[in-house]
């Protein structure tokens, strides 16, 4: 027998550069909004899921980065597990946390995802990124090519490919940039808040063929946190709108060509456990590390037919209050992307819309939404990805 799960509270911080943040002012922060949303105290919470990336890189923080971080929010004592997985580790911490409420392991569970990316000297930053593929492996010959990001390059290269199969063009992807910026300048947290043109998208400096600067996700600082709780517990607490969760899926990339790559897989799982499909969805956050990513993600989440995402893009039905409104929040490009935080960030955008308190980027009569993230690289595919339903 498994119980329901709901969402009874979220947190965020504003993403961005902020030199004078660290991990844990971030998740303290993120921590007390989640918790004063859902109307708990900490010594209420049973277990905590705390996902990071990278600070043992950047900060040199290791093996206990939960406990330091959350050490004087009134959690300490409580069960903290430590959650790495590239860009997708708090969207793997939220997938831990729905299945201890689910399975009755516990009755209120914190997720949070934490992130301090920016250093002095960029090198440490991007270095950090590097990390995230396969060391072991020979590197692909087209890394290297760009202006010092190994996953722009790997994402140029996916871009090109995806040229030459569907006749996108920068102007494309340029447009999609110029949709992410104006829904950034609708929401208070964004790191990018200026709306832009195609223009000036497509002059802008060229960091790896095709992809020029704002076709790509930023360093960024944040973090972010929501309280799950059974069925029972938010009639307990008294949570007044609860988010429910039809389902969660983990999948990890194979590095085989010749199998659906992870977007694939966790969308059709997900559709498939909890019987909702793409044609239900009115809202989705979607892992767009670059431009032509949100594109691609069209058709590997079965948003439309193969081969007809730039039609899906053109028609509008993709916009802030349109038919499936994508990355309403501005998404990575735009919203920012603190990889460790970026799961959960998908989430608290999508409580919000469920809700009907997004604002100017709302999507009116949302009732069913999808969050998409995957992290890391397994070849030519991501190294993982979870993808999420949620539902009013």
């Amino acid at each position: 027998m498994t119980t329901r799960c709901a969402i009874a509270g979220v947190g965020i911080t504003p993403f961005g550069k902020n030199p004078e943040a660290t991990v844990r002012t971030l998740a303290e922060s993120a921590v007390k909004q989640a918790m004063q949303d859902a109307g708990i105290e900490a010594q209420q919470v049973d277990q905590v899921y705390f996902a990071n990336a990278v600070a043992g890189l950047i900060t040199g923080q290791e093996m206990i980065r939960g406990q330091a971080a959350l050490r004087y929010t009134g959690l300490a004592g409580k069960p903290i597990i430590n959650v790495e997985n590239a860009c997708a580790s708090s969207s793997t911490a939220f997938y831990l946390a729905w299945n201890a409420v689910r399975s009755g392991q516990a009755d209120v569970v914190l997720v949070v995802g934490s992130e301090k990316m920016t250093h002095e000297d960029k090198r440490v930053s991007f270095g950090a990124f590097a990390t995230a593929v396969d060391l072991e492996e020979p590197t692909p010959a087209h890394v290297g090519t760009g202006s010092g990001s190994i996953f722009m390059d790997i994402y140029a290269e996916k871009t090109r490919k995806f040229m030459k199969a569907s006749g996108a063009t920068a102007a494309d992807f340029a447009r999609i940039v110029v949709k992410s910026r104006n829904a950034g300048a609708t929401n208070p947290i964004a790191q990018f808040r200026k709306p832009t043109t195609v223009d000036e998208v497509l002059s802008s400096r060229m960091v790896s063929d095709p992809l020029t600067l704002p076709m790509c996700s930023s360093i960024s600082d944040g973090a972010a946190a929501l309280v799950l709780c059974s069925a029972d517990a938010a009639r307990r607490v008294g949570v007044a709108q609860p988010v429910w969760v039809a389902g969660s899926v983990l999948v990890s990339g194979t590095g085989d060509t010749t199998q659906p790559i992870c977007a694939e897989r966790a969308s059709a799982a997900i559709y498939e456990l909890s019987g909702i499909g793409p044609s239900d969805l009115h809202v989705v956050e979607l892992h767009d590390a670059t431009a032509p990513a949100e594109l691609m993600h069209y058709e590997n989440l079965s948003l439309c037919a193969p081969g007809t995402a730039i039609d899906l893009l053109r028609s509008g039905a993709t916009d802030m209050g349109g038919r499936i409104s994508v990355n309403p929040s501005g998404g990575l490009m735009s919203r920012g992307h603190p990889v460790g935080a970026t799961g959960a960030a998908q989430l608290v955008e999508l409580t919000y819309q469920l809700r009907g308190t997004a604002g100017a980027r709302q999507r009116p009569a949302a009732k069913v939404a999808l969050a998409e993230n995957n992290g890391g690289q397994m070849g030519p595919d991501a190294a993982a990805a979870v993808a999420t339903i949620l539902h009013v």
